[in-house]
């Protein structure tokens, strides 16, 4: 990497101050009630307050903690659960990270970019499912230039099958520079992701090799700011956890969040926390950080707490059993009826661990979590109407940090609901979810808004009316 590129950056990752906050000792019972009542009040917690709640070891303190984020995530997203898919383009990759099933080393990964036929029947199985939104997924390599992938989201944006279309493109993919973003942004991307992997400096050395681009820890530390830069103002940020200490790197989310706000005024539109999984030539991965089911729940709620008005991911990496249960601390966003292999959507059988980045936990079909999510009293939802009123980045922020986005958001999670259990649902599913609708009709409280979201739902259900939201 030419260092010119990253000369000016920012580093605002301090390891000795993060790792000294991450082994303060149990802290005053006053002064984590404190900072619970901070984060009730819909203000993002310093990364010093945020250490604080890691360092709690008591049950009763912890239970609070868990309470707190069950109830803003009541209060910011109601019962709402987003549902989309990953669609792994391609899987060439110049870099050699040493948690990855698609590591350049491998030579035993299946390589394969979709060609634009493939990448067409992957969509239209994914529309013929019931999905909206998708988010599609590069390795770091030439092949996979803004301008491909560029065309891949346009592509995707233009296949329609049946009653289905794919209303929102995120990006999973290396970083880019200003121009890069640039070419994405007029392509009509939804959100930018990028994970840092580790915020840890010496470890992310350790687990990236040099004589990559991803060897350079500030030009990917840097890479939303660039982002920005480029017009684009959603933005997904991630740590892997198991590479490292797990307080560390939730530090290290809440660091790069305050920064971000910070300095463009907007937060991180979402933040993913998946943890290491069982992956093709993944034998001798050293495990001392290993993440236990015990501290991803914690670690869930604390982000929450944390970095209230952020979307929270929990992808199909995880068991049906965990998500079931950390659904409630705060998770805003999961993918279901997930296949991670170049051309999947297409394939029937079982994972081929050869041809996918990881082992996902979670490989329910989409209609059999929907079905769950409705039993349990959430509302599966589609809705991509933010992105396309132009409420993202500080407009989101303006939205959501009040609380008000779930006046608009209620509405058209319901329409977007009503559409699948028209189109795409087992008659168990829908029966159950027509409950589930007159029932959260029944709970807008404005009556002009319930009078709204009622007709556009009876207009799904008797025409061939698709996509009204507010």
């Amino acid at each position: 990497m030419d260092k010119t590129l990253t000369k000016g950056c920012e580093d605002f990752i301090n390891d000795a101050k993060l790792d000294a906050l991450a082994a303060l000792p149990q802290p005053d019972p006053q002064k984590v009630r404190d900072i619970i009542a901070k984060s009730k009040s819909l203000k993002p917690l310093a990364v010093e307050e945020t250490a604080t709640l890691l360092a709690v070891e008591s049950p009763e303190l912890q239970e609070e903690i868990f309470e707190t984020a069950r109830e803003l995530k009541r209060k910011v997203y109601g019962n709402r659960i987003v549902l989309f898919a990953p669609l792994y383009v391609g899987n060439h990759c110049t870099n050699d990270c040493a948690y990855c099933g698609f590591r350049k080393s491998l030579r035993s990964a299946v390589r394969h970019t979709l060609s634009n036929d493939e990448l067409v029947k992957e969509v239209e199985a994914l529309e013929s499912l019931g999905h909206k939104r998708l988010i599609l997924v590069f390795g770091e390599h030439p092949l996979y230039s803004p301008e491909f992938m560029a065309d891949c989201v346009r592509q995707t944006y233009a296949v329609k099958k049946g009653k289905g279309e794919i209303r929102r493109v995120n990006i999973n993919a290396a970083p880019l520079d200003i121009e890069g973003y640039k070419t994405m942004k007029a392509a009509g991307i939804g959100t930018y992701q990028i994970f840092q992997e580790t915020y840890h400096h010496e470890t992310y050395k350790k687990v990236h090799p040099p004589l990559s681009h991803k060897a350079d820890f500030m030009w990917r530390l840097d890479g939303l700011s660039r982002a920005f830069e480029g017009g684009c103002d959603d933005m997904g940020v991630g740590a892997l956890f198991g590479l490292y200490n797990w307080k560390f790197e939730v530090l290290g989310l809440v660091e790069h969040s305050l920064y971000l706000q910070r300095k463009y005024g907007v937060g991180p539109h979402t933040i993913s926390f998946p943890r290491i999984k069982s992956a093709n030539g993944l034998n001798d991965f050293d495990t001392s950080h290993f993440v236990s089911d015990a501290e991803y729940k914690r670690l869930v709620a604390i982000l929450r707490l944390s970095v209230p008005y952020t979307g929270m991911i929990m992808t199909a990496r995880e068991t049906a059993e965990l998500r079931r249960e950390v659904l409630a601390f705060g998770v805003s966003q999961i993918d279901a009826g997930s296949r991670i292999e170049i051309g999947g959507y297409n394939k029937q059988g079982e994972q081929e661990l050869n041809r996918e980045q990881f082992k996902i936990g979670d490989s329910r079909p989409l209609d059999e979590v929907i079905k769950e999510l409705v039993d349990n009293g959430y509302i599966p939802s589609f809705c991509t109407a933010c992105y396309r009123k132009g409420r993202t980045g500080q407009h989101f922020m303006e939205f959501a940090i009040p609380g008000f986005i779930n006046r608009l958001c209620t509405p058209n999670a319901l329409t977007t609901l009503a559409e699948y259990l028209e189109d795409y649902a087992a008659p168990e599913t829908k029966k159950a979810g027509l409950a589930l609708l007159q029932k959260e009709l029944e709970k807008i409280e404005d009556p002009k808004v319930r009078e709204a979201a009622g007709d556009r739902i009876s207009k799904i259900q008797h025409s061939d009316l698709r996509d009204l939201y507010f």
